[in-house]
């Protein structure tokens, strides 16, 4: 079996192990995390170009890790979800994680619509959304964190991560 098999196949089973943890306990271990990257950087070094191989795992793991770090630092996210999209990352290139974070922001958002009808919190989470947009896009807009009580509730964000992850598998195979 080729190395790009290997990889889709061990980020298939990262991201189900990831979501089901995350849907079950909130939360996401760092012993997978570093588990799966160990498995990317290893079955990159054993690719044909690992050189090649080896810089797009870290642009990757990068491009990851930029994408998402921003969400977490607003407190859109928790910090387990932004380095699982890392790690997605590494196993998938610059190109791919990508295509993954845009497909996961699609899912996490409707998720966090749904959730927040769920619970009758869509006006709350959408003064919320509207506030962090404001942060970032008026110049000189202190970064405020939402008080506890004023948050409309979290999501099993590895589910979402889950979800982009394999669109863009499905998109290899299907």
């Amino acid at each position: 079996m080729p190395i790009d098999s290997w990889l889709q196949a061990t980020l298939l089973l990262l991201v189900s192990i990831a979501a089901i943890n995350d849907l079950a306990t909130r939360r996401i271990p760092n012993r997978l995390l570093l588990a799966a990257l160990a498995c990317a950087l290893v079955l990159r070094l054993l690719s044909p170009a690992p050189g090649a191989a080896l810089l797009a795992a870290l642009g990757g793991l990068g491009l990851g890790l930029a994408l998402f770090l921003p969400l977490y630092l607003l407190r859109g996210m928790a910090a387990g979800d932004v380095k699982l999209m890392a790690v997605v990352g590494a196993f998938a290139g610059p190109y791919d994680v990508f295509s993954i974070a845009v497909l996961t922001w699609c899912a996490g958002g409707v998720m966090a619509l749904l959730a927040a009808l769920w619970r009758g919190r869509l006006k709350l989470a959408l003064g919320n959304m509207v506030n962090m947009a404001r942060t970032v896009l008026v110049p000189g807009m202190p970064a405020v964190a939402p008080q506890e009580k004023s948050s409309a509730g979290t999501i099993p964000y590895g589910v979402a991560i889950a979800i982009g992850t394999i669109i863009v598998l499905v998109r290899y195979h299907g």
